[in-house]
């Protein structure tokens, strides 16, 4: 259990800081504007270097880095359609596996799992039972590493291990593939669509992992700011309250006429850009 609240510490720390880069990027456009249009009332260029208040050049630095050449996975995808992809990450513990699995029954909704390797390995039971029940089972690295820090071979590795393991116990080919961490940069990026996956984070964590309880969960998916057609939303499979929040959580997603589907369900395949926040928007 040291190691998972060590993931969940982690997630935390990122999540947070994914949520301010938001705000940055938010900041950051409305700085830049307002910097072109004086510039050009006035007839010169601003040197963005020459702003003294720190506050503000670290908002900068942070968001530049969305922008540009920065590739992003999948955090969502723009729809009209009212589907929305549920997601558990799996990184140790199965013990809540047939709870969530007859709750998922009883709603008729299939969901998508991104497992290590190591969870691979130890419950091959639990990877053919979710994929004999027409879930989708997604990678989530080998060894759970933090993917951004190692190299492309490295990643590749990872990546290509965990599809072998559930190869050969299933017969099926995954094709979507979530970060731990939900740590990522361009080269992690190239590598997934080069071992012919999807990049997928969520726009709607469910904060399980903090063990706030049952309805904390219930109420943080579903009434969610972020939460709309094509949302994508975080669980994890072994979090303390999760299994005990599903069913509660699925019947008011679908009372509020949401289809819930796996994730390759509901993102693209072509025909799509991104924008800054990770949303596929059809072309």
């Amino acid at each position: 259990m040291s190691e998972y609240r060590a993931y969940m510490q982690n997630t935390k720390l990122h999540n947070g800081t994914k949520r301010k880069k938001r705000r940055h990027r938010f900041l950051f456009g409305v700085l830049l504007s307002a910097l072109l249009i004086t510039g050009a009332l006035y007839g010169r260029e601003y040197d963005i270097s020459q702003l003294k208040n720190i506050e503000v050049m670290e908002t900068l630095s942070s968001a530049v880095s969305q922008f540009g050449d920065r590739k992003l996975p999948v955090y969502s995808v723009q729809t009209t359609e009212k589907k929305i992809a549920l997601s558990f990450d799996c990184a140790w513990g199965a013990e809540d596996f047939d709870s969530m699995m007859e709750t998922l029954d009883k709603h008729n909704v299939k969901a998508t799992f991104f497992m290590t390797g190591g969870f691979v390995s130890d419950n091959p039971e639990c990877v053919k039972t979710l994929v004999e029940k027409g879930h989708e089972p997604g990678n989530h690295s080998e060894h759970h590493y933090d993917m951004a820090t190692i190299t492309a071979g490295e990643m590749k590795t990872e990546i290509m291990d965990v599809h072998k393991k559930v190869k050969e116990l299933t017969g099926k080919d995954m094709k979507v593939f979530r970060p731990p961490y939900g740590s990522y940069n361009n080269e992690l990026i190239d590598t997934v669509y080069g071992c012919d996956y999807y990049p997928i984070q969520w726009d709607v964590d469910s904060l399980d992992w903090k063990n706030y309880g049952v309805q904390n969960i219930i109420d943080t998916v579903c009434n969610h700011k972020s939460l709309d057609c094509g949302s994508i939303i975080l669980c994890h499979l072994g979090a303390k309250y999760t299994s005990q929040a599903l069913d509660e959580m699925l019947t008011k997603l679908q009372d509020m006429g949401y289809e819930i589907v796996p994730v390759s369900k509901l993102i693209m395949n072509e025909g799509y850009h991104m924008d800054a926040n990770g949303m596929q928007i059809k072309d």
